[in-house]
């Protein structure tokens, strides 16, 4: 079967996304906060097991303009759900509207709902109350303009929840954006990487997959394991080339660092959860004691943004440390996160590049700053 997929995106990595899903052999469309592609049942199977910059995985099912209930429940009903959904399949419907003729969300769940109902009760001749007792397919209708966008998630729980994390500090930052401040460093582990401010150890953690080339969706379940649509063994499969394309032999250098004990030693559990401890050198160390770095070293990082009261100096004390470090250190990468705008001037020099992220509803830069080749 062929299938359309969109995947959503925070504003500002849509083509990080792309660049990821085209290394798999996909052509992408890109729209503000969406990346369109096509495959079949194998890229269900291969984007859920190896994307680490997307949330979730949906198949669009039907994408049509609505303006009154009838039409949305005719145009529901007319589309070929039963393609992939079962007899048995239970089915959520979640919604949202916006700047639309249907702009009351429970009355344009409930009617697909009931659309998707009829469709199935037609398409297997069943008659009363469908089981809903078997796979879950989660179903979305997402209304802009009018425009009415129907998916189903091939995921289930986030594609962010990789299932390493055990344990997390008050502010972590998901795997997802850190794997993405990872491509934007064009981090491969080639190069000693460092974080001190590791927190829990999610980008140390992101960086040694991506340098042992390991899936991160390798130790997870999937709602569409359990789809008629797809062979079980396809899904054997593509986890053994995962196996196999693993890099175990590569001499990779990750630093993950932080100023609280207890943090370091929720970041080692989580790597042992994943099995990368022997991959990482934690330690509990403060910022200011970093001082001589490896030649050509990658420091990626999310740290403090001083947004608490009192935490202000303190944090642009840190801050001009990462500017001392590059001083220091010529051939230093950095990549850092944060959503003080007045980090260029703490440390005293324009970055190379910025770019506007999301570290989830808080508005951040991250500031990239090349180092001279050695």
């Amino acid at each position: 079967m062929n299938f359309k997929f969109i995947v959503n995106t925070p504003m500002g990595l849509e083509r990080v996304v792309s660049d990821e899903i085209k290394a798999l052999g996909l052509d992408t469309t890109l729209e503000n906060g969406r990346v369109y592609f096509e495959g079949d049942e194998r890229t269900i199977v291969e984007t859920n097991l190896k994307l680490r910059t997307v949330d979730r995985i949906r198949i669009v099912l039907g994408d049509f303009t609505v303006k009154t209930f009838d039409e949305l429940f005719e145009a529901v009903k007319a589309l070929p759900l039963s393609d992939i959904l079962g007899p048995n399949a239970e089915f959520p419907v979640t919604g949202r509207s916006h700047k639309s003729t249907l702009y009351s969300v429970p009355d344009v769940q409930r009617i697909t709902k009931k659309a998707i109902v009829e469709h199935l009760k037609e398409a297997f001749s069943m008659k009363g109350k469908l089981p809903e007792d078997g796979p879950r397919y989660k179903i979305d209708i997402n209304i802009l303009k009018d425009r009415a966008v129907l998916t189903v998630d091939t995921s289930g729980d986030a594609l962010h929840k990789r299932g390493y994390r055990l344990a997390q500090g008050d502010a972590p930052i998901k795997e997802t954006l850190a794997a993405s401040m990872l491509k934007l460093a064009n981090y491969t582990g080639d190069n000693t990487l460092y974080d001190p401010f590791t927190g829990s150890g999610t980008i140390a953690l992101e960086a040694a997959m991506i340098a042992r080339n390991i899936a991160p969706g390798s130790n997870r379940t999937f709602d569409s394991e359990s789809w008629d649509i797809i062979p079980e063994e396809l899904w054997t499969e593509v986890r053994t080339q995962c196996e196999h394309e693993a890099d175990f032999d590569k001499d990779v250098k990750i630093y993950a660092t932080d100023i609280e004990p207890d943090m370091i030693n929720i970041a080692i559990k989580n790597a042992e959860e994943v099995g990368l401890e022997a991959d990482i050198e934690f330690g509990t160390l403060d910022v200011h004691d970093l001082d001589t770095l490896d030649k050509n070293a990658q420091l990626v990082t999310n740290p403090p943004y001083g947004e608490r009261i009192g935490e202000a100096k303190a944090v642009e004390s840190m801050y001009a440390k990462v500017g001392e470090l590059m001083k220091e250190n010529p051939s230093l990468n950095v990549y850092l996160m944060t959503s003080n705008k007045e980090f260029e001037e703490i440390i005293g020099k324009k970055a190379t590049k910025r770019r506007k992220l999301f570290n989830g509803y808080i508005e951040t830069t991250f500031y990239q700053y090349w180092g001279v080749k050695e």
